[in-house]
């Protein structure tokens, strides 16, 4: 039995070699996917937490901007109404 597997195997030689080569042009396949993916998986884990740290610090400062602005509007609002009021202090007199 042994020697008709031998036989058989050096007729088909040219087959063997090609299916072990498939076999490993497969493995290889694989070995890249595989390390395609996981580089890919670590970039996005990465950005995410780098997107997660900008939004939250650009949140921060647009209301930090937005409380300041809120302010500037009291203050303006609070300025047009005594002028208002000089106004019409002014007028009624």
């Amino acid at each position: 039995m042994v020697e008709e597997v031998r036989s058989w195997v050096r007729e088909n030689s040219t087959l063997v070699y090609f299916l072990i080569a498939q076999m490993l042009a497969f493995g290889a396949a694989a070995a890249s996917i595989l390390t395609y993916a996981v580089k890919l998986e670590n970039r996005v884990h990465t950005m995410e937490n780098r997107g997660a740290e900008y939004t939250v610090a650009r949140l921060a400062r647009m209301d930090e901007k937005i409380t300041i602005l809120q302010t500037q509007i009291k203050h303006n609002e609070d300025s047009i109404q005594r002028i208002i009021s000089e106004y019409l202090k002014d007028k009624n007199k």
